[in-house]
């Protein structure tokens, strides 16, 4: 929340939310799940985008509406909400890893 109030993008975030929607995969170059969530706890409520790299990491299996999950990776800054990527590991450790957690399973 303080990322999106300050318009501040490339800052590591970690978060909890409720799945609203399983939008199409991004198919484009490296394959991205992308996942809409109502964050949990954050009033007024907001959305946030999850983007995760489904080339470098495990599909994320439960996305049905109402489920929740939490996450940790990168924000971006959109009037939105915002989206997170860089929810996986980074194979070339350049980059700090990410994960997303549903279901008790961590996907990373």
């Amino acid at each position: 929340m303080q990322a999106f109030t300050a318009k501040q993008s490339k800052r590591q975030v970690k978060g909890c939310g409720i799945i609203i929607k399983a939008l199409p995969d991004d198919n484009e170059g490296s394959r991205h799940q992308k996942i809409l969530i109502e964050l949990a706890d954050v009033n007024p409520k907001q959305t946030l985008l999850l983007v995760h790299n489904i080339d470098l990491a495990p599909r994320v299996a439960d996305v049905a509406k109402g489920t929740p999950l939490s996450f940790y990776g990168e924000y971006v800054y959109n009037e939105k909400g915002g989206l997170v990527h860089w929810t996986h590991h980074d194979p070339a450790a350049r980059h700090q890893g990410g994960w997303i957690e549903s279901g008790g399973v961590r996907y990373e």
